[in-house]
């Protein structure tokens, strides 16, 4: 949450106009999207194998900068922390609870965040109402269809089909940041 709050005032006090907010999406999402893409996951010795433990203060660190990037975003910490869990060997089944947790958070602070800076300070931070809750609702519904279909594909299908998501968003703004 700390990391939401401080990604909040990056965006309004350093970040203000679309263009170099594009970009710093472009900057995050494209290596994101490539390592998820491109990569290999290590081959499952076990169907149940248990991925290597995070060690807490790098967990805390990944939490915080993730946080932070959801923050500068404006959108709920899973959709970053997910990839990266899912990239760090975790199963898409043992992710979607966390970044459904840490979206649900993250977006509550994040809100908050925006309208006491909005209050507070000049610049367009107010929240956007409508198009955040129709992004919940898509959210919602796809989160249900995502929950229903993961069990049917295979985890490495899962994790190249998000990086080239991700990797498409990042080239989009990247294509809209520099034009």
């Amino acid at each position: 949450m700390p990391g939401v709050i401080a990604g909040a005032v990056i965006r309004v006090e350093l970040l203000p106009g679309p263009r170099v907010f594009d970009l710093v999406i472009a900057a995050v999402s494209l290596p994101l999207g490539a390592w998820l893409a491109l990569t290999r996951p290590a081959p499952p010795e076990d169907p149940k194998r248990q991925a290597r433990p995070i060690p807490v203060p790098v967990l805390v660190a990944l939490a915080a900068a993730v946080g932070c990037a959801g923050g500068i975003y404006g959108i709920g910490g899973g959709a970053l922390l997910a990839p990266i869990l899912i990239g760090l060997g975790r199963r898409p089944s043992e992710v979607a609870p966390a970044a459904l947790a840490a979206t649900f958070v993250t977006s509550v602070v994040g809100v908050l965040s925006f309208t006491i800076l909005s209050a507070h300070g000049p610049g367009a931070a107010a929240p956007d109402w409508p198009t955040g809750i129709a992004l919940g609702l898509g959210g919602l519904a796809g989160g249900y269809t995502g929950a229903r279909l993961q069990s049917r594909l295979p985890d490495a299908m899962i994790r190249r089909l998000v990086g080239v998501v991700i990797l498409g968003i990042g080239i989009f703004y990247l294509w809209s940041g520099l034009a």
